[in-house]
């Protein structure tokens, strides 16, 4: 059989087409041949100008369908990412092909400012590019040459799909310029200072934001959006949107996107394609007690000691509990000064019930000093607001905010704070109902430690809050251990950091031990067998061994939590929900 190549040529002639420049039918009277979606593109801009929302999906997924779906809900665009994640040149060309013909605008994030990446995207047809990791007017007004065919750019001209694979060149060069979308993303720390020399660039009229990136340039790696990063994100768009351009960023969770609409973001992402199965997924199975995090190897998480991987319809009866549960807010414990400005307030503790187990707050007054002394058991400092330098048998440690250290029994320390005008705040966890301290007049020769130390091997440990581990506990939540029999042998007890975004919960569950839970920011919801606590403010519960519990954040904004187990191992049991209403309660 004779094979020969098939140009356009002889494919027009072959199927019967005049010498129109598209490969599609000729257009019936009054419609258009396929180019770019000006349409589209001129409808989001349309809406932008009027102040209103444009609403789309991150895609990082294989599967075309993904993208029709969207365009078939009317999303206004959809970015396809290829910085991230595996998408190859077909699966991000078969994303474009699936926004054809559609009022879906289409974008490629390329995985660097390159001139080779945005030519290559845009030849492929994809409505506008999305540049990440951009920090100065320089690199933005890069992103725009390249993006522009000559002589207002750098752009060359390639006989591929954006061009009618080479048949209408003259077309799709006249108009491309006008109607690319060049969409640079902030984040980082470094963008800050050049936001509004950015915002004198032109070709550009949306910006989008990286919380997550410029969190971990901030120093809170692994948050969606660390201590000050919100405010500062929140500064750069009321200056971009001052300059009449218009900011982008994606929602956590519908509280979220609602929250970042009435906030002045108008290109919000309602999530990406991952994320929103993962959140629904997760969703399902935490109705019956089954979600469980995804853990960096991809296997399901082993249970820990003591800890069931399916939810048992009820607790075991010999957790019965013999107490109710107490919630303490601050100002109602039982304050004294335990030194000159030093004054300590116990929330959870003997008084409330506690069984080995005292928590509490204590407040530094400028320059105080609590001397040294040794406890009988372990003690879990950690720093809420202002300075604190803790010193353990003279190794010197400066604390940064939700920094934790733990000294063990009989190890002499002292705390200052350093500040001559501010006080600081700390949350103390002590590892008896009843907690006695022996003052020490031994002096040690202070030795100031890096400030990235962890301690002392098989002594005190410190966990540097911007650098720990996190994991997850629920839907929508990071958590931190902080200090475990596995992380330092031989400790009492247990705990760490936990955050909730909106909408994030663990399942119900019980502890063969008593629990102290400070909500250190944010509102929580805390159901204790159906009763329901607004908790805030530092507000602390004392959770009995055997009740039936779980926290909820059912507020628009994040919410963040200290924990502390009157064991040494961070061990639940996850039990029917049912168990967690007043229907259900097991111990009725």
């Amino acid at each position: 059989m004779h094979c020969r190549t098939l140009s356009l040529r002889s494919l027009r002639e072959a199927v019967g087409l005049r010498s129109d420049p598209f490969i599609h039918p000729e257009p019936s009277a009054g419609a258009a041949p396929l180019k770019m979606k000006i349409s589209a593109i001129k409808s989001l801009r349309a809406k932008l100008s009027r102040d209103e929302p444009v609403l789309g999906l991150w895609i990082g997924l294989e599967s075309t369908a993904i993208t029709e779906m969207a365009v078939a809900l009317g999303l206004d665009w959809v970015v396809i990412d290829a910085e991230h994640g595996q998408l190859d040149w077909k699966e991000i060309a078969d994303h474009l092909r699936a926004t054809v013909r559609s009022d879906t605008v289409a974008l490629v994030r390329v995985a660097e400012l390159d001139r080779g990446l945005i030519k290559r995207a845009l030849d492929l047809g994809a409505d506008g590019i999305v540049i990440p990791w951009i920090e100065t007017t320089e690199q933005l007004a890069r992103a725009v040459a390249f993006a522009r065919y000559p002589p207002e750019g750098e752009r060359g001209i390639g006989a591929e799909r954006a061009t009618g694979w080479g048949q209408c060149l003259r077309e799709h060069t006249a108009e491309a310029n006008e109607h690319v979308l060049v969409v640079p993303i902030l984040e980082s720390v470094a963008a800050v200072s050049a936001v509004s020399a950015m915002c004198q660039v032109e070709g550009v009229e949306l910006f989008w934001f990286g919380p997550a990136d410029f969190s971990s340039t901030a120093g809170y790696r692994g948050e969606w959006e660390g201590p000050g990063v919100a405010a500062q994100i929140l500064a750069m768009k009321d200056r971009i949107r001052q300059s009449g351009r218009h900011c982008g960023v994606i929602a956590t969770g519908d509280d979220n996107l609602r929250e970042r609409l009435a906030q002045g973001f108008r290109a919000v992402g309602v999530g990406t394609d991952s994320g929103l199965f993962l959140r629904s997924l997760k969703g399902t199975l935490a109705t019956v007690g089954r979600d469980q995090p995804i853990r960096p190897a991809l296997t399901p998480e082993s249970p820990q000691p003591g800890t069931v991987a399916r939810p048992l319809p009820r607790p075991p009866e010999t957790m019965r509990p013999d107490r109710p549960e107490q919630i303490c807010p601050v100002g109602r414990g039982a304050p004294f000064e335990i030194a000159p400005g030093v004054r300590f307030e116990g929330l959870v503790g003997a008084h409330s019930g506690a069984r080995h187990l005292t928590t509490g707050i204590v407040t530094l007054a400028p320059g105080a000093v609590l001397p040294y002394h040794s406890h009988p058991c372990s003690e879990s400092v950690t720093l809420l607001e202002g300075a604190l330098e803790a010193d353990i048998e003279g190794r010197s440690y400066r604390l940064s905010r939700l920094d934790n250290v733990v000294i063990p029994p009989g190890r002499a320390h002292q705390v200052t704070n350093p500040s001559p005008t501010e006080p600081a705040t700390v949350h103390v966890a002590m590892a008896s109902d009843t907690p006695t301290r022996a003052l020490v007049s031994e002096r040690f020769a202070k030795k100031a430690m890096p400030d990235d130390s962890c301690g002392q091997d098989r002594a005190e440990r410190v966990t540097r809050f911007a650098t720990a581990l996190r994991g997850s506990a629920g839907p929508n939540t990071v958590f931190i251990d902080c200090f475990n029999r596995d992380l330092m042998p031989g400790i009492e007890i247990s705990g760490g950091y936990g955050l909730f975004q909106p909408g994030g919960r663990l399942p119900a569950h019980v502890h063969d031990f008593d629990e102290s839970i400070c909500i250190i920011s944010g509102t929580a919801t805390c159901v204790v067998e159906g009763r329901r606590y607004s908790m805030s403010d530092r507000a602390t519960a004392l959770e009995p061994r055997g009740r039936v519990h779980y926290f909820v954040n059912e507020s628009d904004l994040p919410m963040e939590m200290l924990w502390v187990y009157a064991g040494p191992v961070p061990e639940r049991i996850i039990v029917a929900e049912a168990c967690a209403t007043p229907e259900g309660n097991p111990w009725r």
